[in-house]
This record gives C-alpha cells, structure tokens and sequence, in this order.
C-alpha cells in the first residue's frame, strides 16, 4: 500500500466537535442516494478585490449565513465543477484529469466576471478535504465519493456589477450509480420549445443559470415518461447540442462516432473529451460535427446509426433507448444498450477505478 498523503499545509484544518458516528457512516455509505449524504467537513478560501485569495481552511460542513442582499442570490453570480474520488485496491483514493477541471472551473469564472482559482489551490482543496473525510470514500460497486467546488459572489449589495467579494468552497458527497436502475438505456424527450443556451451566452460555462433554464423543460420530460432532456440549438432549432447535464454522442454502424462540437453553447465535458480519446485509441473515427435531428431520426430507421449515449461525470456513460419529442417517438437499437458504449464505459471505469493501466496520465492521487 503507498503511504499516505498529508493534507496541504497551505490549508488550515478546523475539525468538527461532532463527526458523524462510525456505525451511521457506514450505514448511509451502504446504499447512497445521489447528492443526498454529505461529509462532516468542506474546503473553503475566501476572496475580495483588495486582498485576493486568503484564509485557506477546511472547516466542519455546516449552513452559510448570507446576507439577504447577497449578490448570488439576486444576480447569479456563481460557478461549479463536478468530479470524482475513486477508491483503488490497495487503499488509496484518485480523482480523474481534476487538471481539466480546473482550466474549466477557470474559464467559467472568466465568463462570469469572477476571479479566476489557480490550478494549485484547486487541487489543494480536493486534497485538503479528503484528508480529513478519508473514511467518507464509499466502496463498492460503481461507488464514488461526488466532489463539487464551487464560487459564489458574497458581497452584499444591490447594483449590477461584479461582486468584490467572493467564497469558494468544496463539499463531498458519497454516490452510488446516478440512475436508480443503474446503467440501462434511458429514454429522452428532445426538447424543441425551449433551449439550453445561445450564441455568445455562458453555454460553455459551468453556472447554475443553464441549469435553471433546463428545469422546466426537465420537468416535462418526466411528464412525458422520459428520464433526461436533449436540447437543439437556439440559432435554428435543428441541431442537438446537449443534455440537461449531459453531451450526447452517435455511433454510427460502421463503427465511427459523432458529437455535437462544442462551439460555445456546449459544455466542454471532461467525460467526453475522455470518450473521444478511448474511443480513437480503440480505432474509431471519431468526429465532432452538427447533427442534425431530422437527419438522426432518418438514420436511426435506416439503420446507419446503431448506438446514441449520453456522457457525463455523474452518470459516466448512459444508453439511450429511446428518443421523443413532440411529433416522434424512435426506439435506439432495440431500445438495449450497444456494444461500443458498454466497451468504452467499462474500460473508462476500469482505468478510474484502478484496474486498467493509465495510459494518457489521467489519475491523480488524492490520499
């Protein structure tokens, strides 16, 4: 086993006077429900425009006491990233390309007028917390500690402008598999009334805003028996673009592999890049083009497309079984998961999880 790493000395560790006790740990790690259990500590630093970044700590997980004109919650100045700790046989805990991550977390602070986080102090914060929440990485089965940094403006005051004030934090939450049903193939309304994000707006930014926008339309796919919602492009409504919290991807039967570009609108997954990476290293041609519906429609009757997945760090790789929308209704594949999605998924995990060989350099140890 290797030995174990320190907490970064930069930060400043407060522990809780009251941990959870180690029977109900285990008890809630048993079986997680996505996003519903979280660790007894969280990473946090604390930025203003006089002095930067400061107070580097980990502190008991708990409330935040905001102000009511606090900025983020009339303005929405705010910006999150998701990844995983993933246990290894001999012990240790590695999250996946958190590098990625960072530059993302990053850009996204740029788009909406927030200070930018160093790479370091990123990587720090994950570290920071798992050294001290260690026990909470669950083991088992597609089992995962869930990971979410994110930047809030703090400020208090009421006025359009960036705010000189500014928290980031990190808390940890232990998953299971993202789907109740695990990895089976899902059914997807496509949305054609309403869109995700546009030109020159913060499609490509991680911010809750684009989330909001997808809720209702969300909610009327699980009114329609479906379990996600695809959006087309705004500009005109012809081209899928991307999940409520997802991309999408088409295997074609020859074997190649379409994505929607990320042209602005769509968000850079770290999940689909990856994908794109395996799927080209196992001999696939892989593009990154428009896709049309109506020409995705036809070529699903026709036989040309075989698979069509989802991809993302919460759910990894899902199987689409079936797409509707309002005037069609297409089962994918027989409505069964394809080979290529299963192949790919599992050597993706595999090389998570420890039990492939890191190629690329991926892994990155956090204790």
């Amino acid at each position: 086993m290797s030995t174990t790493l320190t907490a970064p000395t930069a930060f400043e560790i407060h522990r809780t006077d009251h941990p959870v006790p180690a029977t109900e740990r285990a008890a809630l790690l048993a079986s997680p429900r996505f996003g519903t259990v979280f660790t007894d500590h969280m990473a946090r630093i604390t930025w203003t425009s006089a002095d930067g970044w400061r107070d580097r700590r980990v502190e008991p997980y708990g409330p935040l006491q905001l102000d009511p004109a606090c900025a983020v919650l009339h303005y929405a100045q705010e910006i999150f990233e998701g990844l995983k700790a993933y246990p290894h046989d001999d012990g240790t805990v590695w999250t996946f390309r958190p590098q990625a991550n960072a530059a993302r977390f990053a850009r996204s602070a740029a788009r909406l007028a927030l200070p930018q986080l160093s790479e370091q102090d990123f990587l720090d914060s994950l570290a920071a917390l798992l050294a001290v929440d260690r026990d909470w990485v669950p083991v088992g089965q597609e089992m995962s500690l869930y990971l979410r940094p994110f930047m809030y403006a703090s400020e208090s005051f009421l006025g359009v402008r960036a705010s000189q004030e500014v928290e980031y934090l990190v808390i940890a939450s232990p998953v299971g598999p993202y789907f109740a049903k695990g990895v089976q193939p899902v059914s997807i309304w496509v949305a054609q009334d309403y869109h995700r994000a546009g030109p020159g707006g913060t499609g490509a930014a991680k911010c809750g805003g684009n989330y909001a926008a997808s809720l209702l339309p969300q909610t009327e796919a699980y009114a329609k028996g479906c379990e996600q919602v695809c959006f087309l492009d705004a500009a005109t409504n012809t081209y899928l673009e991307e999940l409520g919290g997802m991309n999408v991807m088409v295997v074609d039967a020859d074997g190649s592999v379409r994505t929607p570009p990320t042209s602005g609108d769509i968000l850079e997954g770290v999940t689909r890049s990856s994908i794109l990476q395996l799927l080209a290293d196992a001999g696939h041609e892989v593009s990154e083009e428009p896709i049309a519906l109506a020409d995705l429609l036809a070529q699903i009757a026709s036989g040309r497309v075989a698979e069509v997945f989802a991809c993302g760090t919460a759910a990894v790789m899902t199987p689409i079984g079936r797409l509707a929308g309002a005037d069609f209704d297409v089962t994918v594949n027989g409505g069964q998961a394809g080979p290529v999605t299963m192949a790919i998924r599992g050597e993706l995990t595999d090389i998570q999880y420890g039990r492939r060989p890191d190629r690329h350099g991926w892994l990155h140890r956090l204790v």
